[in-house]
């Protein structure tokens, strides 16, 4: 039987990182180089072909930890892993598995977060990222990620800047570009969006040839405090704040898991497109890593079925 080439696939490739690709176009990079403070995916390439991401702020140079699509949060124990200052680091420990496919890839690895005083890790993230191909090269970027402490506790303070983070290209923000920030009950514009509670946050502007096209943030319903208060900026920024209101503490019998996922769309922000595609990543069940039982494949996930 000849071999079938995955629509789907994830592939590692030289200096530290792993492509997305569907249909043999990249779609989007996971970097994971030793010389960067923490992983980062970029870029994430639109509908149109056009990257929809950024690494850095367009206006400010003290900015550039910005990395696209990142994980951090600056208050670990009141240790800063959010800017690029030494030594706190993110690293990646680890690679689960690569899972290429017919509908999806998906690559699981797991993180470790060291102070940079002890060689020993404050805790470990295993991330899961999976990639599906959407109708007319839209794309989905689904993100499952689990903060566990190596000690009893650890508590994540009081703060608006983490988990998950992502800087949108300078043509979709509406202080560089032509973007516009809307909320998902369609209230628009930072000063109406920042702090408050949402499903989801829309970034969506300007692409190629006139068309509009943008990114979709949302936010999984399992989630802790779901709807979450949003840290957005007309400057191109936007993040779910899980820790705006209070701290976080996590233990090993209590593990903190977040699921949201990212919807590279064309047309500007609809809202009952939008609440469909919630709706759908709402009656997805979680992912599980799974060790296999075969020869040369150490690691696998499979998705859950959904709790009623």
């Amino acid at each position: 039987m000849a071999f079938q080439f995955p629509r789907c696939e994830v592939v590692p490739t030289a200096d530290h990182q792993a492509v997305f690709r569907i249909d043999g176009e990249e779609r989007l990079r996971w970097h994971y180089g030793p010389d960067y403070p923490r992983p980062f995916l970029y870029p994430l390439v639109g509908p149109s072909g056009t990257v929809l991401t950024r690494m850095g702020h367009p206006g400010a140079p003290n900015h550039d930890h910005h990395r696209s699509i990142w994980f951090a949060h600056n208050k670990v124990l009141g240790i800063d892993f959010w800017a690029d200052r030494k030594p706190p680091k993110i690293y990646q420990k680890d690679w689960y598995c690569y899972v290429d496919g017919a509908d999806e890839a998906v690559m699981a690895v797991q993180l470790g977060w060291q102070d940079g005083h002890d060689p020993k890790d404050l805790l470990v993230q295993d991330v899961i990222v999976a990639v599906r191909p959407g109708p007319d090269k839209e794309l989905f970027l689904e993100i499952q990620t689990t903060f566990k402490p190596v000690a009893a506790e650890l508590e994540f303070g009081k703060t608006n800047f983490g988990f998950l983070a992502v800087r949108v290209a300078k043509h979709l923000s509406a202080h560089f570009g032509g973007g516009e920030l809307t909320g998902s009950d369609g209230t628009k514009g930072e000063p109406a969006l920042f702090g408050k509670a949402f499903r989801w946050m829309d970034y969506s502007g300007p692409a190629p040839g006139g068309d509009q096209e943008g990114i979709t943030y949302f936010d999984h319903p399992g989630n802790p405090g779901h709807p979450v208060k949003w840290h957005v900026r007309e400057d191109g920024w936007m993040g779910a704040s899980v820790c705006m209101d209070g701290p976080h503490t996590i233990s090993k019998e209590g593990p903190l898991t977040l699921r949201y996922l990212l919807w590279a769309h064309r047309g500007q922000h609809k809202l009952d497109k939008a609440a469909k595609v919630f709706q759908d990543f709402s009656n997805l069940g979680m992912w599980e890593l799974v060790k296999q039982p075969v020869k040369h494949t150490m690691w696998g996930v499979k998705r859950l079925p959904v709790r009623g």
